[in-house]
């Protein structure tokens, strides 16, 4: 095979490979077997060795984890990462409604009718996704919500986590990184068996998996990723039909065509019993998921009433989070021990 030949077959293979990995861990939806997956990878890894000139940051050869970090650097957020408030029953998301309503008139968009979306709440770890030209330069975690950890190289491990959108736009997409309670299961036995100690939650286990130095580890996790939110949104090219969105709906549907996965389980909401209804049903089926839920984050869904709204000095006054009631469990108390110290 010539030098020509090679290329072309080096990007065949990727976007052969990056097909199946969108169908797989995106869409859920796979064409061919895990066996013809790993043939593809493993030709194209050999291809790249051999001609290292073809070398993409890209490429889905990069997913199988890179060189072992010395430490994270630090990274200031392009835009400040928020939390959201809490609120635990109905006469609480009254009360915040009233309270919008109240902040929504002075603001100027009285006249804009409320609709909401809500959305799960994955108990993961927050990360930040930044895109240039549509490719993936940095992923970072949380932080204090000013300064986070680069965490890139762990992030390009996740499957469901696109290194090239399918538009050259300049973005920062926000989302959830979280592992599977049988992933959970199966993490856990093998940390028994080494005598390591057991990960508490899938949330632990998510955050500890992220702050690995050592990317090749995070690639054998399976961790998998929502995306929710775009913090920023710049077009690059004339050619490119998008479009900032002007609803939390169309914000959804956009991350979903640029290729990221978005949680299926979010619905608009004409009032708050709606938003009751949907709060009460995911209560009862919150274990039915692979993942874990602790709540429902509620969003106005018109982005002009979010910005006229703003955030408070550490919380968006647009949305809330309506946290699931704390599970009761009985136990075995089987030993006391007192000391006196």
């Amino acid at each position: 095979m010539d030098r020509k030949q090679a290329q072309n077959r080096i990007e065949k293979l990727r976007q052969e490979i990056d097909r199946h990995r969108y169908l797989y861990h995106v869409l859920d939806q796979p064409e061919i077997a895990d066996e013809a997956y790993d043939s593809l990878l493993e030709e194209l890894i050999s291809l790249e060795k051999a001609h290292p000139e073809f070398d993409s940051p890209t490429s889905p050869s990069k997913r199988v984890g890179g060189e072992i970090l010395d430490k994270f650097e630090k990274v200031k957020h392009q835009t400040k990462q928020w939390s959201f408030d809490d609120i635990f029953d109905f006469e609480d998301l009254k009360k915040w409604e009233e309270k919008i309503m109240r902040l929504k008139d002075k603001s100027g968009a009285a006249g804009e009718k409320l609709e909401y979306v809500c959305e799960l709440k994955i108990d993961g770890l927050k990360v930040i996704l930044t895109y240039e030209k549509g490719r993936l330069v940095r992923a970072a975690t949380r932080g204090d919500g000013v300064v986070g950890e680069n965490v890139t190289e762990n992030i390009k491990t996740i499957q469901s986590i696109p290194l090239e959108l399918s538009q050259e736009i300049n973005l920062v997409a926000v989302g959830e990184v979280w592992l599977g309670k049988d992933r959970l299961e199966r993490l856990n036995k093998e940390r028994k068996d080494k005598g390591e100690a057991l990960f508490a939650n899938t949330r632990n286990a998510a955050a500890g998996s992220i702050r690995q130095l050592d990317p090749k580890i995070v690639s054998k996790r399976g961790l998998d990723s929502f995306i929710y939110d775009i913090d920023q949104l710049e077009v690059k090219s004339q050619k490119s039909k998008v479009k900032n969105p002007k609803t939390q709906m169309e914000e959804l549907e956009l991350l979903k065509e640029l290729g990221f996965k978005v949680n299926k389980h979010h619905k608009a909401c004409r009032n708050i019993q709606e938003i009751q209804d949907f709060y009460e049903y995911w209560t009862n089926k919150r274990h039915a998921e692979k993942y874990e839920i602790d709540g429902v984050v509620i969003k106005i869904n018109s982005k002009e009433i979010q910005e006229a709204l703003g955030y408070t000095g550490k919380s968006p006054r647009f949305g809330i989070a309506y946290k699931f009631p704390a599970e009761k469990v009985t136990t075995v108390v089987e030993d006391i021990s007192v000391q006196v110290g």
